[in-house]
């Protein structure tokens, strides 16, 4: 997609980055030489050219859906987190269908001959989540997002709820690295500090800063267990602090998730995660611009 082109001029040669793919082409000047930084160079021009792509439909999907009442809005988030709970659980093991999902949280009826820690974990965090919907602070910080993992594992986990990991974490079925526990409390405070910078938040939009934050905590793993499901309410934090709808990282697409997270995390690049993330969203949040459809 960005490659490298040589141009001779009167005997001087010249280097540019060249981006092209669906009729769209664009050329940055590089100079005399390949510089060092190369790499980095390539990439912030492959993101630049997403970004101008995914700028116009990522305005229309926030427009269409400022349209929709507050009321209405605040009292979807209840709908949403049926799906939502379901869906992130599920991602992590949970032995809930949809419908006990539903039916549980809907009307606090019990599924039979399932785990009582799946069914406290759904409740604990279709709470946890429709209560930071409705009224999302005004700042995240560490201890607000360890109060959401305490919540949710507090009854079925208490020896790792809310609480830094000191261990070494694994994932089973997967080679994706992380920190030394060590490390941890200092990669935490690094990602707030990022997360909360006014550059940061002017460097990407909403759509994609979510995507980013997601990306970088996962891969901090700073918890025994529950670090996507965490992840993903960060996520979603910042997607309706911000006006845009929530977005539910279905059950059904989640070996293409599991894929760019680890190619990002074994190479140390979070552009992979972007593109798929940012596509992901448009998708599935289309039918409030128009420009693409949702599947159900």
């Amino acid at each position: 997609m960005v490659s490298i082109v040589k141009k001779v001029k009167k005997g001087a040669t010249y280097y540019y980055l060249r981006y092209h793919t669906a009729g769209v082409e664009k050329t940055r000047y590089l100079g005399r030489r390949i510089p060092d930084d190369i790499e980095a160079r390539k990439r912030e021009l492959e993101l630049d050219m997403l970004r101008l792509q995914w700028r116009p439909v990522l305005e229309d999907i926030r427009a269409g859906y400022a349209r929709v009442p507050e009321s209405q809005r605040i009292g979807n988030y209840e709908e949403f987190s049926y799906r939502f709970t379901h869906d992130t659980q599920k991602i992590e093991g949970s032995s809930l269908t949809k419908k006990e999902t539903y039916e549980l949280l809907r009307f606090n009826l019990t599924p039979a001959q399932k785990p009582e820690s799946d069914m406290l974990e759904a409740k604990l965090h279709h709470q946890v989540f429709t209560d930071m919907a409705r009224k999302p602070p005004s700042r995240l910080d560490a201890r607000r997002v360890m109060s959401w993992h305490r919540a949710m594992f507090e009854e079925t986990k208490p020896e790792i709820a809310g609480v830094l990991r000191q261990h070494p974490v694994l994932i089973t079925g997967s080679d994706s690295r992380f920190p030394h526990h060590r490390f941890v409390p200092s990669f935490v405070k690094d990602f707030f500090k990022w997360l909360n910078s006014r550059d940061s938040i002017k460097a990407m939009s909403p759509v994609e800063f979510a995507g980013a934050a997601h990306f970088r905590f996962v891969n901090i793993h700073p918890f025994g267990d529950g670090n996507g499901r965490t992840s993903r309410l960060l996520m979603n934090y910042i997607l309706i602090k911000n006006r845009y709808p929530p977005l539910n990282i279905r059950f059904a697409d989640r070996y293409q998730y599991y894929h760019v997270l680890e190619k990002g995390n074994l190479q140390y690049e979070e552009m992979h995660f972007l593109k798929w993330f940012v596509k992901y969203y448009m998708k599935r949040n289309g039918q409030y611009g128009g420009s693409a459809r949702q599947d159900s």
